[in-house]
């Protein structure tokens, strides 16, 4: 008769995604995800199958919570356009000097993994990371015609050229953080993107 599980399985995906966020995929091992799940080897295993299994599910969790975070902000019908954008770059800071590590930020999950695993071949990590992608992109269409709609965009290139770059620019962001930048340089890279959109 199989023994019944005693922990929440819910919980030590959490842990396990903290992990990976702060280290990477490599450089977590075995033993980081026992520490920070407080699981065994063995309940690892029998879990999730194995690090790579644990590792992509993980991914999906925080890109489900991320994007469900953002749409909120960028789908937002009382905002206009420029100020559901403005709101995001917000968040963006705000994320990034939640957990710092000797003055730097452990940056984003997706952005971290696609340029750690870029070298691998990994057909499922590289589909989730594409349908993560394709749902900001998403996101930042809807708030770029938005503020088309309601004038409080006034660039004329295409929403799909904005929502890319609002994209590169929040990626840049992140990276920024992660090399020592301080909230006064990241709020003037969302300005001046901001400037880019509105002026």
């Amino acid at each position: 008769m199989a023994r019944p599980r005693t922990f929440d399985e819910s919980r030590a995906l959490e842990a396990a995604m903290r992990a990976f966020w702060a280290k990477g995929y490599e450089a977590t091992s075995t033993q980081d995800l026992c520490e920070a799940t407080g699981l065994g080897r063995s309940s690892i295993y029998n879990t999730f199958a194995s690090k790579r299994d644990l590792f992509r599910r993980a991914l999906e969790r925080y890109t489900e919570v991320m994007n469900a975070r953002q749409a909120a902000l960028l789908e937002d019908g009382s905002r206009s356009g420029a100020d559901r954008i403005q709101a995001l770059f917000a968040l963006i800071i705000d994320g990034e000097f939640e957990v710092r590590e000797r003055g730097r930020s452990i940056g984003c999950l997706t952005v971290n993994t696609t340029v750690e695993l870029a070298r691998y071949d990994d057909p499922e990590v590289a589909a989730l990371l594409e349908r993560d992608l394709a749902r900001r992109l998403g996101t930042f269409r809807t708030a770029v015609e938005a503020g088309r709609r309601d004038g409080s965009i006034t660039s004329e290139r295409g929403a799909d050229s904005l929502a890319r770059y609002l994209n590169a620019v929040i990626g840049g962001m992140r990276v920024s953080a992660q090399g020592g930048a301080d909230r006064a340089t990241l709020e003037v890279v969302a300005a001046s993107a901001l400037d880019a959109l509105t002026r």
